[in-house]
């Protein structure tokens, strides 16, 4: 599972570099945040703190993309 989620965050990074637009780095920090709380013990309190960057980071790319929408 962790493999996957560093594989999404490469894949979105490459994104990042072909097109250059900042609103797929959110992405990118997600899968990261999603892989370290799944590679980490389930009584690390760490664990906690990365799925909460991760959510963090889903509800910044979500106010991206809307802050996108309403502008056109």
């Amino acid at each position: 599972m962790v493999g996957l989620f560093v594989a999404a965050c490469l894949v979105a990074l490459m994104q990042f570099l072909r097109t250059r637009d900042r609103r797929v780095l959110p992405l990118a920090v997600l899968f990261l945040c999603l892989a370290q709380a799944r590679a980490r013990d389930w009584r690390d309190p760490w664990r906690d703190r990365f799925h909460y960057g991760a959510g963090g980071a889903g509800l910044l790319l979500l106010f991206l993309l809307s802050r996108e929408r309403v502008s056109h």
